[in-house]
């Protein structure tokens, strides 16, 4: 008689896949229907008197105000200044939320708030249902998330929508060295460096966003990612 049993720790990751597998389900669920929208990103270490989270506040509303659905990742700072300001506009101000032992606290300024385990997931549903992404500044989080989705389009995983980057005092540096030391080294091709827009205020951001789709093909609402 065989009596051999599955180890213990097989088991566990088998029970991890049905548990991944039920947050995808949950979050394409819950905002498959959610566009237009726009996923905004940013540090979680702006305090509310600081002029990045006032300006993401504003962008936001601004946002809203223009009818898209506004996505961050729902917790403090600029998230929660991202947030805030879709919630006193008239359009969904949603947080995708990340459970964190010691450091990551949802937002109160939320319609419609999603809680995940699961780092890529997040990500995922940041992504996906996103009409255009805003990157304000931020930490290693934050260029984790501008990376992947230079990446995504680069390699033509997502469609081309609007990139843009918040602040050219805190972002040139970073575009230089793309330029001075990617592209010089052929590690990245010249178009690529088109990928991206770079604004300093509130009303460009939605202008940006208007005038892409204006001239161009592809109508506002989710990107095919992965042709999921």
């Amino acid at each position: 008689m065989n009596t051999t049993t599955q180890p213990p720790h097989t088991e566990q990751e088998s029970w991890r896949v049905f548990q991944i597998m039920a947050e995808f389900v949950e979050g394409f669920e819950q905002l498959a229907n959610v566009t237009p929208s726009v996923s905004m990103f940013g540090s979680a270490r702006f305090a509310p008197e600081h002029p990045y989270y006032q300006l993401a506040e504003q962008i936001a509303y601004q946002l809203s105000e223009a009818g898209f659905s506004v996505i961050s990742g729902g917790g403090p700072g600029i998230m929660e200044a991202v947030n805030k300001g879709a919630f006193a506009g008239p359009s969904q101000s949603i947080g995708v939320n990340i459970t964190l032992p010691h450091e990551q606290h949802s937002n109160p300024y939320q319609n419609l708030s999603l809680n995940f385990k699961h780092f890529f997931i997040r990500k995922v549903m940041l992504v996906k249902y996103a009409s255009a992404y805003v990157i304000l500044p931020g930490g290693f989080g934050t260029l984790d998330e501008l990376a992947e989705i230079l990446t995504l389009v680069q390699t033509n995983k997502i469609e081309k929508i609007p990139i843009i980057l918040v602040q050219s005092s805190f972002w040139q540096g970073l575009l230089d060295w793309f330029q001075e030391s990617l592209l010089s080294h052929n590690t990245i091709a010249a178009d690529d460096l088109n990928l991206i827009t770079i604004v300093d205020k509130a009303d460009e951001v939605t202008q940006t966003i208007f005038d892409f789709y204006e001239n161009s093909d592809i109508k506002t609402g989710q990107n095919k990612l992965f042709n999921i």
